[in-house]
């Protein structure tokens, strides 16, 4: 139980870090644009802007993700069955009912996402439910709670957002320098050329840094939801055979992308997807083999 603690005040502490990195980050770009344009008004922009995105990000970056997967809310009338599993399971692990939501996706896959145990949401793909067996299922879903229960989940919703911000930024930035430096060409003024060698770093950096936000979430903290998971249900031979399962499933997700390929139990991608070097760029999952692994040694 202290571990839990300790990893869910370690998420709080990095979700606040990272929101100030990203503030700073983008006051940075928008004091560089400024001096080089001679428009002060542009860091005002980025101040405010900033601020705005930090705001969004921690209050609205859930119902983002889920516009993003296209998961839909049911009630309990929907899937009685899934709403008593997961109402068991909140019992055990003393957390809140979250809400439950569906994505029309035949590849089994589950994701939690929220600011906190009040306000957490729990989806499933319709995928998942018809391929598990109760036990396996159950062992899905407790590990989501954990999730939840050990603040993953705001952690993990806020750089979803943060990060793709970045991205549009460098590519914003990328185009600011280009034309800016293009209408100064016929003036021989050497100040564009120094304009496009800047907006070509920040648009290589920007993702770079993106890329490290993604990979701040740890690994272990894979590793020691599949823990609490098993030890809410007593059985992690369960959850070793869903993610066996799911990872073996090789039915494509349409709604999978690298900014919430983290949030799910296993990684969204699969077939050809799965070998791209751009797509292993944001791996964040552990190899299963080591999930099963560590999951089957385990003494409950």
């Amino acid at each position: 139980m202290a571990t839990l603690y300790s990893q869910a005040e370690s998420n709080i502490r990095k979700t606040w870090l990272l929101i100030t990195v990203f503030v700073l980050f983008i006051i940075a770009l928008g004091w560089l644009l400024s001096f080089i344009l001679g428009n002060f008004l542009i860091l005002i922009v980025a101040v405010v802007f900033s601020v705005l995105m930090s705001f969004f990000s921690y209050w609205y970056s859930d119902k983002m993700v889920l516009a993003m997967t296209k998961a839909e809310p049911i009630e309990k009338k929907d899937n009685p069955e899934l709403f008593r599993i997961v109402e068991n399971l909140c019992i055990t692990a003393g957390t809140p009912m979250p809400k439950i939501y569906i994505l029309p996706e035949p590849q089994p896959n589950a994701f939690a996402t929220g600011r906190d145990e009040k306000h957490a949401v729990l989806a499933v793909t319709k995928g998942l439910l018809e391929k598990l067996e109760r036990v396996e299922l159950e062992g899905v879903i407790a590990h989501e709670l954990s999730h939840i229960k050990n603040r993953d989940i705001l952690l993990g919703t806020v750089i979803v957002i943060l990060a793709g911000i970045i991205a549009l930024l460098s590519h914003w930035f990328l185009r600011i320098s280009f034309w800016s430096s293009m209408g100064r060409r016929n003036s021989r003024d050497s100040g564009g050329l120094i304009i496009l060698i800047l907006g070509l770093i920040a648009a290589i950096l920007a993702p770079i840094a993106a890329t490290l936000i993604h990979l701040a979430i740890s690994r272990k903290r894979e590793f020691l939801a599949d823990a609490s998971g098993a030890l809410l249900t007593r059985y992690p031979e369960g959850l070793a055979r869903a993610l066996e399962k799911i990872s073996q499933d090789s039915t494509a997700m349409k709604v999978a992308n690298n900014s919430t390929a983290h949030l799910f139990i296993s990684s969204p991608f699969k077939g050809k997807q799965s070998k791209s070097w751009f797509t292993k760029l944001f791996m964040t999952h552990p190899p299963v083999e080591e999930r099963t692994k560590a999951l089957r040694g385990m003494k409950v």
